[in-house]
């Protein structure tokens, strides 16, 4: 059973997914944190810097926004057409001019904010891309029959110039249900691109996005979710509107305790302090820490008190596959992004390492977000990546 407690405070709005009362997500939006990510701005182009193949984009927030010559140029299919390798950055754009972008990662301590102009419109079972006619299925579709009749239907709705990615949350639907979806999404870019066409003064913020919780809810809403518990009136009507689109084969009670500590009530205050913790220990006596880094997340396993009953290989590898399940679960619950690297305790035997990273393959099958298991390295540390849904970076 899962159900989702949406907890507003003076501080701001926490979202945990709970599963059988067990924290597996969470996401906090602070009061004083301007989020950008998702936003559609036109913006000016401030400074070109060639030797980079980059600009700098005023889009009238507090530091300007960075964009890469990749981000300027139209999203091709690499498996149909050849990117121009000899474009150059003063060739795409000038200084002064005007361009229509939207922030893919949030400005960090001590980066602006990344932008693209290569717009994209998060709905409930899809992501309309304009200006582009690639479609993609998401990865946790495995089944191939799947996958085939949901790109068939979409090709079938959408019109010339638009591609998409098929979420997760399609499998099973219909035609008419993928319809709706990509139709409101269509709307959605018209208004966008007469609003932005229509701009007398620039930069200006031309599409806000959808705000943190309904973000969330359209995320998170599956067909386990079976309560939505909120303490804030004002989140009720947002909810409902969410709701009112999905299947109704199965009710989501939505419960209001107003102005009540529903995190408190329901311990889960606990669970999330524990996440935030830089060591979290295993079962078996050994630990995993978790230091984040302005280019990576490093996480490492120890073995702790855990000595082992037989040889030092299995010993090793028990800790290690535990760990393991513990890492998988907690770069989820901490919605860590980038590059991760893990640094395991040393295995001899190369059936181990592959026992390993089979492992880790599978538990991330869990994880909502797009995940990338590189491998071992020559220096016997494991390379991953992980796409944040929701955070800092």
């Amino acid at each position: 059973m899962k159900e989702i407690l949406i907890s507003k405070t003076n501080e701001g709005t926490t979202i945990a997914l709970l599963e059988n009362g067990i924290l597996i997500e969470r996401y906090e939006d602070t009061e004083n944190k301007n989020y950008l990510e998702e936003k559609i701005y036109v913006g000016v182009v401030k400074d070109i810097l060639p030797g980079m193949q980059a600009a700098f984009i005023d889009i009238g927030e507090e530091k300007n926004t960075f964009i890469h010559l990749k981000d300027l140029l139209p999203k091709i299919d690499i498996t149909k057409e050849k990117v121009d390798n000899n474009k150059t950055i003063s060739q795409v754009i000038k200084k002064g001019e005007k361009v229509l972008v939207q922030v893919k990662r949030d400005a960090t301590k001590i980066k602006g904010a990344k932008v693209s102009t290569h717009i994209s419109l998060a709905n409930r079972f899809t992501v309309l891309m304009p200006e582009t006619e690639i479609i993609t299925v998401s990865q946790k579709i495995e089944d191939e029959a799947e996958r085939k009749r949901l790109i068939d239907i979409v090709k079938a709705i959408l019109p010339k110039n638009y591609g998409a990615i098929i979420r997760t949350s399609s499998i099973g639907k219909n035609e008419k249900e993928l319809r709706e979806d990509l139709e409101e999404s269509i709307n959605k870019w018209k208004n966008i691109k007469q609003k932005a066409d229509t701009a007398k003064v620039v930069p200006i913020l031309i599409d806000a996005g959808n705000s943190f919780i309904k973000k969330m809810i359209i995320d998170l809403i599956d067909k386990d979710i079976t309560r939505i518990i909120i303490n804030s009136e004002d989140n009720l009507n947002e909810i409902n509107e969410v709701l009112k689109h999905l299947d109704t084969e199965k009710k989501i009670n939505v419960d209001l305790k107003e102005k009540e500590d529903i995190l408190k009530i329901y311990e889960t205050d606990k669970q999330i302090e524990k996440s935030k913790t830089r060591k979290v220990h295993l079962r078996c006596g050994g630990f995993i820490t978790i230091d984040k880094t302005e280019a990576l997340t490093a996480i490492d396993v120890n073995s702790g008190k855990y000595t082992g009953k037989r040889d030092v290989e299995e010993t090793i590898l028990k800790v290690n596959k535990e760990a393991t399940i513990e890492i998988a679960k907690q770069l989820r619950l901490r919605d860590i992004g980038g590059v991760i690297i893990i640094d395991y305790i040393d295995m001899i035997l190369d059936e181990h390492k592959t026992e390993i990273e089979e492992l880790l393959r599978e538990e991330l099958k869990k994880d909502r977000s797009k995940t990338q298991v590189i491998g071992f390295s020559k220096l016997n540390l494991l390379e991953m990546t992980r796409k944040h849904i929701k955070g800092d970076e």
